[in-house]
């Protein structure tokens, strides 16, 4: 099947019946998903799929339909929905599509040996992790090991003269264990993505980390509640980026919907503090040629040396604020409409190993979890439970759980003070090792 020419005869029938623009996003994609237990093969799950989301815009109105029967007549009726849609709305002069046709070389984005790996070799991955897991002294229990892979290729194509597509690959697997000493259980996870199965860490590196994780949280204390350094480990990361991405979100900013919105060109961090957004990383997890509208990515700087220098649009709040698309428009697949998001959007690395900001800490906490939301885009007010290792004169005295940290934005990225050595570019949203040297927290 040539989805490239579907795509194009899609657009020129759309034009024939009277859309002013047109856009088909088309995805061809498979996955793969396995679990093991106990030595154990629990699930094995295979599927294939494609379809095609038209975006088309009648009088500056805006009708969206997708579809994944690739029948003449299925396609006719696609695009006569989508045109009754776009009927039905109001006018926006913001409506439009890109006209950019460039695209950016990314490298690195699909491996097409994936598919060629036996199905068994996978399996033999899984077992062999969670046995060696269960090897370790102290762990009891296995919650099972899992793999995932996906292949996928995106074919987009619109009324402006942009045609353009790309393949991609991703593949993970990761381990849970349970530690039970006593009456106390602990449980530990450690996982690993890449795009290259070639690249996926050794099982006996997983498995280790897998089990660290569950015996370092046994015989927790409880601590009183006070003012002390707070250390972020790389596995918590999200818990301050997440907020930042949503904060610069152009549509949110135009929404009155961010803390940062009213802040470009000011400091808002730490002069130790630079946030990168990069859609052209080589083998990023979040890399691509184009966003989810055919705009270029690029590699840009959102935050320099603490000033914030930029937000992430799409065509359309690009568009309402004035500004060009910064290749940040998202899709979920071929059935949604385009968002806003971030590619590889991570702080840069510091100068410090993880242990030497340890050591410089005289007392704190090294958070290893955190539950609730993190930085709260809107308001920018931080607060959530954390567990994690207590640290007294530079060095890991015990484990702690259920206590609480709280703070604003502000307080905690200008409070950085110290940035580790470790960042991994292997995930999509990440940041090194950072202490914050002051926050509140709630104990006893």
């Amino acid at each position: 099947m040539d989805f490239k020419n579907i795509a194009e005869q899609v657009i020129k029938e759309a034009r024939k019946k009277g859309a002013d623009q047109a856009e088909v996003y088309l995805v061809k994609s498979r996955q793969l998903s396995l679990e093991v237990r106990n030595g154990e093969i629990e699930s094995v799950q295979e599927a294939s799929s494609y379809g095609l989301g038209l975006r088309l815009i009648k009088d500056k109105k805006l009708g969206f339909a997708y579809i994944n029967d690739f029948r003449k007549e299925s396609l006719n009726e696609v695009i006569s929905r989508a045109l009754e849609l776009a009927r039905a709305v109001s006018a926006d002069e913001n409506n439009v599509l890109p006209v950019d046709t460039g695209i950016t070389e990314v490298k690195g984005l699909y491996d097409p040996t994936l598919a060629q790996v036996p199905v068994e070799q996978k399996i033999s991955l899984l077992k062999e992790v969670e046995q060696l897991a269960l090897q370790v002294k102290g762990i009891s229990k296995s919650a099972g090991a899992s793999y995932g892979e996906n292949e996928k290729e995106i074919i987009l194509v619109n009324s402006n003269g942009l045609s353009k597509s790309y393949k991609a690959s991703g593949c993970g697997y990761g381990v849970g264990v349970v530690a039970e000493k006593g009456e106390q259980k602990s449980s530990g996870y450690e996982s690993c993505n890449r795009r290259f199965f070639s690249d996926l860490k050794p099982a006996a590196e997983v498995a280790r980390e897998a089990a660290r994780k569950a015996l370092e949280m046994l015989d927790p204390r409880p601590v009183k509640t006070q003012r002390a350094a707070v250390i972020f480990d790389p596995d918590v990361a999200y818990a301050i980026l997440g907020g930042i991405v949503q904060a610069v979100n152009g549509q949110n900013v135009l929404q009155g919907a961010s803390f940062l919105g009213k802040k470009l060109g000011q400091k808002i961090a730490s002069e130790l503090i630079t946030i990168i957004d990069d859609g052209t990383l080589e083998k990023g997890l979040a890399s691509a040629p184009f966003d989810g509208e055919g705009v270029p990515t690029q590699k840009r700087v959102i935050v320099e040396n603490g000033v914030l220098r930029g937000f992430l649009y799409n065509t359309y709040a690009a568009r309402r604020a004035g500004v060009r698309s910064t290749g940040n428009a998202t899709r979920a697949g071929f059935t949604s409409l385009p968002g806003i998001g971030p590619h590889n959007f991570y702080i840069m690395k510091g100068s410090h190993k993880p242990e030497d900001i340890i050591s410089a800490t005289e007392r704190g906490v090294l958070v290893k979890e955190v539950t609730g939301y993190g930085i709260n885009p809107v308001n920018g007010h931080f607060s959530g439970g954390a567990s994690g290792l207590w640290v007294e004169k530079g060095k890991i005295a015990f484990p702690v759980k259920g206590i609480t940290i709280a703070g604003t934005a502000e307080e905690m990225l200008n409070g950085i003070d110290l940035l580790g050595q470790d960042l991994d570019l292997n995930r999509s949203l990440t940041a090194p090792t950072l202490r914050i040297k002051s926050l509140q927290i709630g104990g006893e």
